[in-house]
């Protein structure tokens, strides 16, 4: 095993993706009772992590490049010409930043965890590594190692730290993602073994490649079913509204702000980018599925009695706007899929912490047993409220941009007849109806009424300083994206125009 350094940088993503796991591995040395000794590490290396992503990308990424940057390229296993290939575009920076900034958060709203709290803080930071790594791989085998890293952290997280059914919930997690790990796997060796006997995993590479229509559209498959089952995607979803209602919070906020975000990732950066024509067959059926999406979603959430696993359905209809967005092949349209990945990656996170805060003080999850919230805790309310409303994208919201912003890439699309997007465009409408019904039925049987609760009155405090913080955190980038979207479009934009010109150029 030898290295060989070809990078005009500083390795920034290297540390980048190193350093949480690494720091992880040294919690062992901690204290074995030191539990804030421990959380206040974590927090640490999490907050330098965001700063030193923070400091790369501001100092070193050139926004009007579309091509890959602060590229790292080690040879690491000779014997089969394996690489450490690293390097982001204005696909990844987005996903990384936003990692970022949920695991920060997401460490810091974990209560003292008590039970084994060196190994639940050294799992936020191997996932955190895993995450990072996923966006900012530039070769398919690193691609899929990283993506395999992050399964193990999260199976942990939930069958150690989770409800009671959490062994129930773990194991279909673990069925569901690694099952479909194995056709991502198979799609990455099928691509990097075709036409050549030497193994050839870089990104550049596959990208200029072209395969006979069939093998393409077998690849496609192969690697949607993997996607999909991470995204969600109808109907390889039921593993989400288990695993949301039996996670701990700090767990919830990781899975809804960036763990489904990897599935929508995986689907721009593999199957659009890689296999163009496959995707030209498989758009109009991947817009009726997200469209079929909102609305079962939206129409499933308002009979879940379990709070977080009504948000949970609330996650798997806007992830439906992301496939919609995918699948319209136009620039705004993959513009308005890539901030409603920001955009859902902030608000899902929230109301996941929120619905954890509320569970700190009531014991209950169950919304019949709720009621008359509003009077004890009225910052929760408050807070709970205009994330609701953001999540129901309300104007002024970063939601309510990326959905807008999803529509007129539909409508505008080159690619489709005007009747079927008419159609699509009047039953999305329809999902956006629905969406208010079930956040507001949600808002009212948490906090209205005068129900009197079983659980003693000392659990009635209202958000501290570390839940404010939190909250606030989140809700200023919400709003500020819905005021001022082009920050988020000014990343992106020109590698988005490079994607969908092979469509009309190729």
């Amino acid at each position: 095993m030898y290295l060989v350094f070809t990078t005009n940088y500083f390795p920034w993503l290297t540390i980048v993706v190193v350093l949480p796991i690494f720091a992880g591995s040294l919690i062992i040395f901690l204290p074995h009772r030191g539990n804030k000794i421990i959380r206040w590490y974590t927090i640490f290396i999490c907050t330098v992590e965001l700063l030193l992503i923070t400091y790369a990308f501001y100092y070193h990424f050139q926004l009007d490049d579309p091509l890959m940057q602060l590229t790292e390229d080690y040879k690491w296993i000779n014997f089969f010409d394996f690489y450490w290939r690293l390097g982001i575009d204005g696909l990844s920076i987005g996903p990384i930043l936003l990692t970022g900034f949920i695991t920060t958060l997401a460490t810091s709203a974990a209560r003292p965890v008590t039970r084994d709290s060196r190994l639940f803080h050294f799992l936020m930071l191997a996932m955190y590594s895993g995450q990072i790594g996923s966006f900012s791989s530039r070769d398919l085998l690193l691609f899929f190692i990283m993506w395999e890293l992050e399964l193990i952290p999260v199976y942990l997280l939930l069958s150690v730290w989770g409800g009671k059914k959490r062994l129930y919930s773990a194991t279909k997690f673990i069925l569901y993602t690694a099952g479909s790990s194995v056709f991502l796997l198979m799609g990455v060796l099928s691509i990097g073994l075709y036409g050549s006997n030497e193994p050839t995993f870089n990104f550049e590479i596959s990208v200029n490649q072209s395969y006979p229509v069939v093998l393409e559209i077998i690849f496609y498959i192969g690697f949607l079913i993997a996607f999909a089952v991470k995204s969600p995607i109808i109907p390889l979803h039921t593993w989400l509204p288990d695993t949301h209602g039996e996670a701990h919070y700090s767990t919830c906020m990781l899975l809804a702000g960036i763990l489904l975000k990897m599935g929508a990732y995986g689907l721009v950066r593999i199957n659009m980018e890689l296999l163009p024509r496959a995707h030209s067959i498989f758009a109009p059926w991947l817009m009726i599925v997200g469209t079929l999406q909102i609305i079962y979603a939206a129409s499933a959430s308002p009979g879940q009695r379990n709070l977080k696993k009504r948000i949970a359905y609330s996650s798997v209809s806007h992830m439906g706007f992301i496939i919609i967005g995918i699948g319209s092949i136009s620039d705004m349209g993959l513009n308005g899929a890539i901030l409603q990945i920001i955009s859902h990656g902030f608000i899902g996170a929230a109301l996941f912490f929120l619905a954890g805060t509320s569970f700190d003080r009531i014991r209950l999850v169950y919304l019949d047993e709720m009621g008359g919230m509003a009077i004890p805790v009225p910052k929760i309310f408050t807070t709970f409220s205009i994330l609701s409303m953001a999540s129901l994208a309300l104007p002024g919201m970063s939601g309510f941009v990326a959905e807008l912003i999803v529509f007129f890439g539909l409508i505008t699309s080159q690619k489709f007849f005007l009747i079927t997007k008419i159609l699509i465009t009047f039953v999305m409408a329809i999902g956006m109806i629905l969406t208010p019904i079930y956040s507001l039925s949600m808002l009212r049987q948490m906090f209205y009424g005068y129900k009197f609760f079983n659980a003693p009155n000392s659990y009635f405090f209202d958000s501290g300083p570390r839940e404010l913080f939190v909250s606030i955190s989140i809700l200023l980038p919400v709003i500020g994206i819905g005021i001022y979207p082009d920050f988020v479009f000014s990343l992106s934009v020109d590698k988005v125009e490079d994607i969908i010109s092979n469509y009309f150029y190729r």
